[in-house]
């Protein structure tokens, strides 16, 4: 199961709530970033957060000057702050509840920051799927090719092609993640059946 830490972003950058919002476009320009975690003003204050969307919705929208409205103004806080070893899938059940596409990654100190791209570009959960169907397709694979070796034999060619899908099942199987077995389903198959394990390739 992928972590915070195995998606999340190191380049993240921080800004004072005290300055401007013209200060937080600069930033952003030179970072190239989407998002500034906002700093804690104190030991015991929380981390905000402020967004492009922040500022267009909240400053370019209403006509507001950045140079004289500040970060603390149009910030999230308290924002969302996550654990590096939190799962994938609960970061993408608290952005869902909390309707909050990024947040700072914290480990006593700010690591990184996630965000929605980041579970999507980075995470494995399409991966994750694939290898659920491919487990399930070897195994009626595998149902199919000794069903095949009772009614035609192990020599036949029926035979050798149902265990030749079953092989390239396998295969894919491993290619996306699945563990190396010790033995494969035919080698398996032929020690069941005492037969010569490629009488039947």
């Amino acid at each position: 199961m992928m972590k915070v830490q195995d998606v999340m972003s190191l380049n993240v950058a921080t800004i004072n709530g005290s300055a401007t919002v013209a200060e937080a476009v600069r930033l952003l320009r030179l970072t190239q970033l989407r998002a500034l975690i906002v700093e804690p003003s104190t030991k015991s204050d929380a981390y905000g957060i402020v967004t492009q969307s922040d500022i267009a919705i909240k400053v370019v929208a209403l006509a507001r000057d950045p140079q004289t409205v500040c970060v603390s103004e149009i910030m999230s806080k308290p924002c969302i702050v996550l654990d590096p070893e939190l799962s994938l899938e609960n970061v993408a059940r608290l952005f869902a509840q909390t309707d909050i596409w990024r947040a700072p990654v914290i480990k006593d100190d700010l690591v990184g920051i996630i965000s929605v791209t980041d579970i999507i570009n980075k995470g494995d959960f399409v991966a994750k799927q694939k290898l659920i169907f491919l487990k399930a397709e070897l195994q009626k694979a595998i149902s199919n090719a000794r069903s095949i070796c009772g009614q035609y034999g192990v020599y036949s060619l029926e035979a050798a092609d149902a265990w030749k899908i079953v092989d390239q099942i396998e295969a894919e199987a491993i290619a996306n993640g699945a563990p190396v077995p010790e033995k494969s389903a035919r080698h398996q198959f032929a020690e069941e059946t005492k037969v010569e394990e490629f009488a039947f390739s």
